[in-house]
């Protein structure tokens, strides 16, 4: 195939030899590829030390058929991924989306949308004042983006509205939420409040929320976060590593 330009993240890096790297990269028009980047240890070279872990690159990319790696054979960065010194939560979040995107995408798979979601995301884990909020929403835009986004908008058996729901009830199994009628007995641990609800609902839509103006309580946000992290867990099959490193307490 002839070369082909994109806009990419860096979510993995392998040595190959003692002077190239396997890199995977998650592009906007042709999804995760795994490709050779021959002299990419060099300082000098057709990289210039611009493949560090989440830096947003543009990159010259041959693609190959079946199994062979791709072949990469120059990037220019555009930005790298470093938040401030010494805040340990954003580096790991920044980590955390890499991991998400390399374990539930499969290769040559495009999801531009997901792409400039990571990229924003990736923007605000540095910039933000609560990353949290930001790598909350980026879950569940992913979880949206591979088709196993929970239903928050009403109860999955008797489907009455949320919003008419005084009680409810997530079991991870059923996809969504249960209202207190349709919840069994062994429901009765993962009840919620409606305002985590609400919290799920403005973090999981479409349209941008403004994150500054969330003010949910401890627990409310605590209810956020295991619901999310039973999602994820499910939808792949497995936790994700870094997630165990990501506290929101």
């Amino acid at each position: 195939m002839p070369p082909e330009k994109t806009d990419a993240l860096v979510i993995r890096l392998a040595d190959f030899s003692e002077s190239s790297r396997v890199v995977t990269f998650f592009t906007r028009e042709f999804g995760k590829s795994s490709a050779l980047a021959k002299g990419a240890k060099k300082l000098k070279g057709p990289f210039e030390a611009s493949l560090d872990l989440l830096a947003y690159v543009s990159i010259i990319l041959y693609r190959k058929d079946h199994d062979a790696l791709d072949l990469v054979t120059e990037a220019q960065l555009i930005r790298r991924f470093q938040p401030a010194a010494k805040q340990m939560f954003p580096l790991y979040a920044g980590y955390y989306v890499a991991e998400l995107l390399e374990m539930g995408t499969e290769p040559h798979d495009p999801h531009p949308q997901l792409f400039d979601v990571a990229v924003i995301t990736l923007d605000q884990l540095r910039d933000s004042s609560d990353p949290r909020y930001a790598i909350l929403r980026f879950e569940l835009l992913y979880l949206r983006e591979i088709g196993n986004l929970p239903d928050f908008e009403r109860c999955s058996r008797c489907d009455k509205e949320a919003e008419e729901l005084t009680s409810s009830r997530y079991w991870v199994t059923q996809g969504g939420l249960l209202c207190g009628d349709c919840g069994r007995p062994e429901y009765a641990a993962s009840a919620i409040q409606p305002g985590t609800v609400q919290l799920l609902r403005a973090l999981s839509s479409e349209s941008i929320p403004d994150l500054t103006r969330l003010n949910p309580t401890a627990t409310q946000l605590k209810e956020v976060r295991r619901i999310v992290t039973a999602a994820i867990t499910h939808a792949l099959d497995k936790k994700p590593k870094m997630l165990g490193y990501l506290k929101f307490a």
